[in-house]
């Protein structure tokens, strides 16, 4: 089992995903499950190497020269843990990953509270319907159709 992990390479999900990088983190809006998720860089840094090709210990590598700081493997177990729960990956991960990662806090001692900046972080939020995100207009204010007024009611100007 050892010996799978070592050779994992995991395969980000690219399908009914709209991606946007914005500053240093990336948006992902997943069409599937109308979940919106927030990358941190390192999050977003572990994500984009998901090639299917580059193994865990390769990752960690890259992440080191990137973010000019040490970058442990157990750092990029906890983000592929994260993108998983997201949904994210293309594949499940190996059993084993379950053994392997660790927490938040168990990480940050482990690898100091200067380098817990670099910590993954993946935030998700349930995005709201079109229905759910619209808004209406009282009784008795100004409207220019049916369907601003919360009666559907738009009786010259004013909502009934």
């Amino acid at each position: 089992m050892e010996r799978l992990l070592e050779t994992y390479a995991p395969r980000a999900r690219q399908e009914d995903l709209v991606i946007e990088g914005l500053g240093g983190e990336t948006l992902v809006y997943d069409m599937r499950t109308h979940k919106a998720h927030c990358l941190n860089r390192t999050a977003a840094l572990v994500w984009s190497r998901c090639d299917g090709h580059t193994t865990v210990e390769e990752m960690a590598k890259a992440l080191e020269n990137e973010l000019r700081e040490p970058v442990r493997a157990d750092v990029v177990w906890m983000a592929l843990e994260q993108l998983s729960k997201a949904q994210l990956l293309a594949d499940q991960l190996p059993k084993a990953t379950s053994q392997r990662a660790m927490s938040r806090r168990a990480v940050m001692k482990k690898i100091g509270l200067g380098a817990a900046i670099a910590l993954p972080l993946v935030s998700s939020i349930l995005a709201p319907t079109t229905a759910e995100a619209s808004t209406c207009l009282a009784a008795l204010a100004t409207c220019t159709a049916h369907s601003q007024c919360c009666s559907n009611n738009c009786n010259m100007g004013v909502c009934g």
